[in-house]
């Protein structure tokens, strides 16, 4: 089982430290600016952080200089300056990221933020993803909208802000957005002075979709209202995809996973929800206790129905307009009894699967557009006949997904597992 994982290291001083890092050969003038605005708001210390791959004579003296950067990662000034431009973008890199993490271990960096085109978008996202959830970071970008900016972030609390014009010089447009960035930067790191007396209690991460809201909640509500927080993850691929990766930082107690349609859509290429092939695994593999349900895997999400590939044209299907849900049939449902049953033959620790037999989400109910009890039913088989692991449990209810019994049950199961006790 993953240990909890502290949070933050001791501070340093009691001053508060903000590190602006960047390129100071092409973009320092607006450092510079923005460096001012900071100051105006914050009483602490900012600290600059050089990475130009190239010489230069910056407009002011960074606090730590791009030959130092290099050689904190092992490079000397002539292996920075005789790279080509990638050799020196992946040099510098690898060097920021161990200069944060200095600044950060010996208490010198309470919030981050940068500036970047394209290029330097990348640097920064990629330095800043090794930084903690609830740590302020924030990237002011001119591809803040590019479709690739979502991959990035998925995961991580970064707020990329949209630079809408070039970063190329200090103008009437990016004085005003480079204030607001530094604005941004100075009030989280403010906030997170607040002490949060919540972080003491058992983190339990669940996961939720329209379609299995009130089944869910009731779970969240009685979670709560036993001593846990509970995390709610919304069920759209992306929101699966960062609670495994919570899970595998060792972030989580516990895991409610009622709500697995992500794996619909990756059985049936849907092009909203697909959770990818580790979906369920973290949990299993990290010994982390779980309750797992059958959750929406009725569904399978697409854009429209034009998007819906034409080998499923018998399928049922609910919604029009922008987007529109398919519904699984038999042959898909034994197949995904088979991907999950082998993923929950992984668990190193006890796990509890619950059957809600009246149907897995607001649509499989009976006389609802995607009853289909056969095909339930070829999930449920399949599954039973796929798992072979002892550690995992299964129990089947007279009740449909949202039943407000059913959700209190699954959370009752899962503090069992995790106290190690039945609740009375």
């Amino acid at each position: 089982r993953a240990s909890r994982k502290p949070e933050r290291r001791n501070e340093a001083d009691g001053m508060k430290h903000i590190v602006a890092f960047g390129t100071f050969d092409t973009k320092g003038s607006e450092y510079k600016f923005l460096k001012e605005c900071m100051e105006r708001q914050f009483d602490g210390e900012i600290i600059t952080v050089d990475i130009a791959s190239l010489p230069h004579e910056p407009p002011f003296s960074p606090t730590i200089d791009n030959i130092t950067v290099a050689a904190r990662g092992g490079y000397t000034k002539d292996d920075l300056y005789a790279a080509d431009r990638l050799g020196g973008v992946e040099i510098m890199i690898k060097s920021l990221k161990l200069v944060l993490k200095d600044l950060y271990d010996a208490g010198q960096m309470d919030g981050l933020i940068a500036l970047g085109g394209g290029a330097g978008t990348i640097m920064g996202l990629e330095a800043m993803k090794t930084l903690p959830s609830g740590f302020p970071k924030v990237m002011v970008s001119t591809i803040a909208t590019s479709a690739k900016i979502g991959a990035y972030v998925e995961g991580n609390d970064i707020l990329v802000m949209n630079s809408i014009v070039d970063i190329s010089g200090v103008n009437r447009i990016s004085r005003s957005v480079f204030r607001i960035a530094a604005g941004a930067v100075v009030g989280a790191v403010q906030a997170m002075s607040e002490h949060d007396t919540d972080s003491h209690k058992p983190c339990v991460a669940a996961t939720m979709y329209g379609n299995t809201t009130e089944g869910v909640t009731a779970a969240k509500e009685w979670l709560e209202e036993h001593g846990y927080e509970v995390l709610v993850f919304h069920a759209n691929g992306g929101g699966g995809r960062t609670m495994e990766k919570l899970i595998r930082a060792g972030k989580i107690d516990g895991v409610l996973d009622l709500t697995t349609t992500e794996w619909a859509d990756n059985m049936c290429d849907g092009s909203a929800c697909k959770g990818g092939p580790e979906r369920l695994s973290a949990a299993a593999q990290c010994g982390v206790p779980q309750v797992v349900a059958p959750g929406a895997l009725d569904q399978v999400n697409y854009g429209n129905r034009e998007s819906i590939p034409a080998k499923y044209a018998d399928h049922i299907v609910y919604g029009e307009g922008r987007s529109c849900l398919m519904r699984t049939n038999e042959d898909e449902n034994r197949r995904m009894g088979e991907a999950i049953g082998e993923k929950l033959n992984g668990c190193v620790a006890p796990c509890v699967f619950v059957f809600p037999n009246k149907g897995y989400s607001k649509l499989d109910i009976e006389d609802g557009p995607f009853w289909l009890p056969e095909a339930d039913r070829a999930f449920h088989d399949s599954f039973l006949h796929t798992l072979t692991n002892p550690l995992v449990t299964v129990e089947e209810y007279d009740m449909h997904i949202n039943d407000h019994a059913f959700g209190i049950l699954a959370a009752m199961k899962l503090h069992a597992l995790i106290t190690g006790r039945e609740e009375a």
